[in-house]
């Protein structure tokens, strides 16, 4: 398993692919607020442990383990924020608390919170009754 500083740059190089083609190491390293000599340290680390594929001066590709995880960790990320905003965070508050809370869950508990997203979405009366609940604790 990719550890969680992995993750951050496997997720990142998934969507710099997804949304432009390509991921340069200039690209990753301004997501990701790090130099590009750490962005290339982690793309040799990445190449060693088969997540892709690297070729100096050349750029990279995810290899099919590197895309399965790569998508994996953009749609956890997605859940995350879209379940924090079913419960009422607010808007602006959820990415920092999706970045900060995504790496500490099992894939067990992420699974468990698709169930619940799930639950949600197939009834909206849930989410009104929901609010309600929170209105009323907040009014207390």
């Amino acid at each position: 398993m990719p550890t969680p500083s992995m993750e951050d740059y496997l997720e990142r190089i998934y969507k710099l692919i997804d949304e432009k083609g390509y991921a340069r190491v200039s690209d990753i390293a301004e997501g990701l607020e790090v130099h590009p000599s750490s962005v290339t340290k982690m793309i040799q680390k990445l190449d060693k442990d088969n997540y892709l594929i690297y070729e100096k001066y050349r750029g990279l590709v995810l290899t099919s383990k590197g895309k399965k995880m790569g998508k994996r960790l953009v749609d956890r990320h997605q859940l995350l924020e879209s379940f924090l905003e079913m419960i009422g965070v607010p808007e602006e508050t959820i990415y920092k608390d999706v970045e900060g809370i995504e790496h500490h869950l099992s894939w067990d508990s992420i699974t468990c919170i698709e169930t619940l997203v799930e639950y949600f979405n197939r009834d909206k009366t849930r989410l009104e009754v929901l609010a309600a609940i929170r209105k009323e604790l907040e009014s207390e």
